[in-house]
């Protein structure tokens, strides 16, 4: 049956032909430059090739690799598990198996200088995110419930922050997930323990912890699907990474960077002994404050109960009813001399009253003439008030006396002056 026929359900092609197209697919792309770490390098003797598996560092994806064993001879730094590497290779396709593999025909291994040069344009790239801004990290909580955990199988510093923060703390509860820290598999085990512990409702706090190491073996720690991961988390993350001078960027975005792993422990679980032996301090404190208190507040109290106010209080009330009988003394004298000189006054003005009242004119042989007869009696100053048979009341020192006018007199000379008339 022919590869270049119509395929259909009556027409299908064979295994052979699809993998055949396949290949020849494949084929076409021609050397390319690929990026990865090796693992399960397979040298077998009195062969021409030799096998190995380079590893996505930031993906559980590989390919198989085929080289001479000349050619790992050859390289610069010996290749080892873990390596990270970049090949030069075409892709193949075995028809037989239905396999696809990278024929390499050079291996460059990453150096040091290289690595970290990668991480700081991913570090740049980062802050210009702000993934390491300090506002954006979550505070650790004082006795967590839980502490998730994420370190090597049985190592060293799984140890030290169990042991340390348990002597802490004996009731400390920890949620342990091992996973490989350094290798092609470690980014992919430690993102799936940290999306696990962080969606657990009892851990409060995950610690990552590592004791340390070389550029190399601290690459996963400074791989951006994994910090990117941390900073989402909705739990407080602390990055344990050991004591190394360039220290991977998951000390950056982690919540707090512990120095080692024992350091994480004691700065996530408090020391119960110093815990009670502050609360002890606080309560001698506390007690030593108040009784200064007591004693400043009682010294104020004697030396109020001390004034004479208070030592003796009716000498206010002495002091004060002596002001109040002198005041009254000294108004009553006002008063009195007030009314002794109105009194003066009073017999001054009625003497003065009784020299020019009309009284002591009569007494002098005056009289005073009132006309009776008109609608308001009143006093006569003129001869016109006198006419013929106007009836008159006539007053004198020691009474009065009624007439009547018949007649009127105009006067001639001049009149007599009091002392003459009569």
């Amino acid at each position: 049956m022919s590869g270049t026929s119509p395929n259909s359900a009556e027409n299908p092609w064979p295994v052979r032909t699809v993998n055949t197209k396949i290949a020849d697919w494949i084929h076409r792309l021609g050397q390319i430059w690929v990026e990865g770490q090796v693992t399960q390098i397979s040298r077998r003797p009195g062969t021409r090739t030799a096998f190995l598996t380079l590893r996505d560092p930031a993906a559980d994806i590989s390919i198989s690799v085929t080289c001479s064993p000349d050619l790992l001879a050859r390289t610069e730094v010996p290749l080892t598990d873990g390596s990270h590497v970049v090949v030069l290779g075409r892709p193949s396709f075995y028809t037989g198996r239905g396999t696809v593999s990278l024929r390499v025909s050079d291996i460059r291994p990453v150096g040091v200088g290289e690595l970290l040069l990668r991480i700081e344009r991913l570090r740049q790239l980062l802050a210009a995110e702000g993934l390491f801004d300090t506002r954006l990290k979550r505070p650790i909580p004082f006795l967590p419930r839980t502490i998730g955990l994420i370190s090597g199988r049985a190592s060293a510093a799984q140890h030290d922050v169990v042991s340390v923060a348990t002597d802490r703390w004996s009731a400390v509860r920890f949620d342990v997930r091992e996973a490989p820290v350094q290798g092609p598999t470690a980014v992919a085990r430690i993102l799936t323990h940290l999306a696990e512990l962080d969606s657990h409702p009892d851990v409060e706090v995950i610690i990552i912890a590592r004791g340390g190491g070389s550029v190399e073996d601290l690459l996963p720690f400074s791989d951006e699907a994994l910090l990117r991961a941390v900073s989402r988390c909705r739990t407080p993350v602390v990055s344990a990474i050991g004591h190394e001078p360039d220290n991977p960027l998951l000390d950056l975005v982690a919540d707090l960077r512990a120095a080692t792993p024992t350091d994480a422990a004691k700065r996530v679980v408090p020391d119960v002994e110093a815990e009670l032996a502050g609360i002890d301090d606080l309560r001698r404190r506390s007690a030593q404050a108040l009784r200064n208190w007591v004693r400043r507040e009682t010294g104020v109290i004697e030396g109020l109960r001390r004034r004479p106010v208070l030592a003796r209080p009716g000498v206010i009330v002495d002091q004060e009813s002596a002001n109040v009988a002198e005041l009254v003394r000294a108004l009553r004298r006002d008063v009195l001399r007030h009314v002794d000189t109105e009194d003066r006054r009073h017999e001054h003005l009625a003497a003065r009253l009784s020299t020019l009242g009309p009284a002591q004119t009569l007494a002098r042989g005056y009289a005073v003439v009132q006309r009776t007869d008109t609608d308001v009696t009143h006093v006569v100053s003129t001869l016109d008030d006198l006419p013929a048979g106007a009836e008159l009341r006539i007053r004198v020192a020691d009474g009065a006396a009624r007439a009547t006018v018949t007649a009127t007199e105009t006067p001639t000379s001049t009149p007599p002056d009091d002392e003459g008339d009569s």
